[in-house]
């Protein structure tokens, strides 16, 4: 399968088509047939007290991340939205940057299920997230 989106694409697309990404600073690091990885930059105005990084950055690099990744096979028009996103917490970053890789397990018609891990950049692992995404125009 080749891909319908290229790194650039979806770098435009967290950049400057989408404010709500814009914030984060999320770069795509790479991109596969239905997977997508992320480089997160640590940054202040995420860390909680003690200069742990707030669990909001990891969700969201999880849900962005399965975003993308659905867009490698389906290009980025698909229209598909986080229908339910469980997220398990496993070790604290401190005041660093972090990857986060999404995998599409499962792709039909109107629901796609994934999994999203974000790590150390020495590869220890932060958090695992399980995501459904759903299409509203039902495919």
């Amino acid at each position: 399968m080749s891909l319908a989106v290229t790194v650039e694409e979806l770098q435009a697309l967290l950049s400057h088509e989408n404010a709500f990404t814009r914030p984060f600073g999320f770069r795509v690091e790479s991109v596969e047939d239905d997977v997508c990885t992320l480089e997160v930059p640590f940054r202040r105005e995420w860390e909680r007290p003690g200069g742990i990084v707030s669990g909001i950055v990891f969700m969201t690099a999880a849900d962005v991340a399965m975003w993308l990744a659905i867009k490698t096979r389906s290009g980025l028009a698909d229209p598909s939205v986080t229908s339910h996103m469980q997220t398990s917490f496993l070790r604290s970053a401190r005041s660093e940057d972090f990857v986060c890789r999404a995998r599409v397990l499962r792709a039909g018609r109107r629901t796609t299920y994934g999994e999203a891990s974000c790590l150390t950049k020495a590869g220890k692992l932060l958090t695992h997230h399980t995501l459904t995404y759903v299409r509203p125009d039902g495919g």
